[in-house]
């Protein structure tokens, strides 16, 4: 393997209807072998895949690194995260069941929790690895079967995920990958045989699937974007807040979207955070992704690269100060010279009503905004349309979970961010969409309950 950026790796072909249909039905006959299967069962096929993956981890992650650009010791990461998820659901799996319910007269009723059917995931182009299996492992531990369609920015490594299932023993057919843009996602939406939507990507997108689901009455997990606030209080461990801000900017090229990108901090602290700041973003290490020491890669193509260019031209018209980076990065190797690279960005003399600060940059982009009381913050904080994640660093453990309890926000983040073990649920409020991913609480969005009710006696009839 080598880093070519700006080349073409690879060539694919867009799934058309005909495709489509031939993945769906294929889906639909080994969900009816799956199905029928113990979660014991299912739970050796899973386990079976995260042993795979994790012996195969150095190969994936650099495959995914090649897919998406982000750095390898990155891509490691989610090799990891995403073997167990596979874990930790083919633990779930031989446990799901209903519950008995006495009623009067020896009566009782109980309920069943059975699969949907066909599950359709859609995935982005940030962690298509990780997301692939973090919408597979929960649909197939309840028994369902899945169509996935990765972004055609990153259509790769969900396939070697495909190859990873049938090594492991799933039926032919029951996790199947279509390739292509918005008309194969809309084929997939609209196809009278899926029975749930799960989407990762931008509030525009997740407008249009929930509008096609919605003809069908399909169920739908919707996890889209952010601009999720980080607040700094004055009696934080400083370096500490310091690396939370970094791993809320940062990562994958700041590709990610539940980045804290609106980082206030407390006036007292303001300038000897904001240069430590500086100081540590100056260092990070861009290039060759596939190096060990490199920290940030290259952003995923020509356009987004603009796209973020342009915001920080916008901030610095607004009346925004560039502290550090924003610039094009050029990198020595000769091989990597027509990559899309940049250094990242900290904003400073930032204001809330900044397109900076209103907008999702989705790229490596950090605003930094003063403020003076707690009450004053959360206001502030909650005053956007989005609602994924937020953050809190503080020593005074009582004033954090004051401050996240007043969070609108699905997941939030104590003297820490950006982990995301499996084990807790992950979505957002408002904007930024509903549904679950991960810990227990998925297994309520893939599967359904079926209640029965059984009358010991004679009925009586009211007629």
């Amino acid at each position: 393997f080598k880093m070519c950026p700006g080349r073409v790796i690879s060539k694919l072909l867009c799934s058309g209807e005909k495709e489509v249909d031939l993945a769906v039905q294929s889906a639909k006959a080994a969900f009816k072998i799956w199905s029928q299967m113990s979660g014991m069962e299912r739970s050796r096929v899973l386990l079976e895949a995260a042993r795979i993956i994790r012996e195969q981890r150095e190969e994936i992650a650099t495959l995914e690194t090649i897919n998406n650009g982000k750095s390898i010791f990155e891509a490691r990461v989610d090799i990891d995260i995403s073997w167990q998820c596979l874990e930790y659901y083919a633990g779930l799996a031989g446990s799901l069941a209903g519950e008995h319910i006495q009623l009067p007269g020896g009566s009782f009723g109980y309920t069943r929790r059975e699969p949907l059917g066909v599950c359709v995931g859609i995935g982005a182009w940030n962690y298509p690895f990780q997301i692939a299996c973090w919408k597979s492992a929960p649909a197939l531990a309840c028994g369902n079967a899945m169509v996935f369609k990765p972004s055609p920015f990153t259509p790769i490594s969900v396939v070697r995920l495909a190859e990873i299932f049938t090594e492991a023993g799933v039926p032919k057919g029951l996790f199947n990958v279509v390739q292509g843009g918005a008309a194969t996602g809309q084929f997939l939406c609209h196809h009278p045989d899926v029975a749930k939507i799960s989407f990762t990507g931008s509030v525009p997108t997740g407008i249009k699937i929930m509008e096609m689901a919605a003809k069908g009455i399909k169920p739908v997990t919707l996890e889209l974007g952010g601009k999720s606030p980080l607040i700094i209080f004055s009696d934080c461990a400083l370096e500490n807040a310091v690396n939370g801000a970094l791993m809320a900017n940062f990562l994958t090229q700041g590709e990610v979207c539940c980045n804290g990108t609106r980082v206030f901090v407390e006036r007292k602290i303001l300038d000897v955070f904001t240069k430590e700041v500086v100081k540590r973003t100056q260092k990070i290490k861009i290039g060759d992704p596939l190096l060990e020491d490199t920290r940030m890669g290259a952003l995923i193509n020509k356009p987004h690269l603009d796209r973020v260019q342009g915001f920080i031209k916008q901030a610095k018209e607004q009346g925004a100060e560039v502290l550090c980076g924003g610039d094009l990065y050029v990198p020595d190797d000769p091989k990597l010279k027509n990559g899309y690279y940049m250094r990242p960005c900290v904003l400073g003399n930032c204001t809330d009503d900044m397109t900076c600060v209103k907008e999702e940059i989705f790229g490596p982009v950090m605003s930094i905004l003063p403020f003076d009381t707690e009450e004053e913050v959360v206001e502030r904080a909650n005053n956007t349309k989005f609602g994924l994640a937020g953050g809190v660093f503080t020593r005074d453990i009582q004033k954090a979970h004051r401050v996240v309890a007043a969070l609108k926000a699905g997941m939030c983040f104590i003297n820490n961010y950006n982990i995301s073990p499996v084990e807790l649920p992950f979505g957002g409020y408002k904007a930024s969409g509903f549904g679950r991913e991960n810990g227990r609480a998925a297994i309520e969005y893939y599967s359904q309950l079926k209640t029965v009710c059984v009358e010991m006696g004679d009925v009586e009839s009211v007629f």
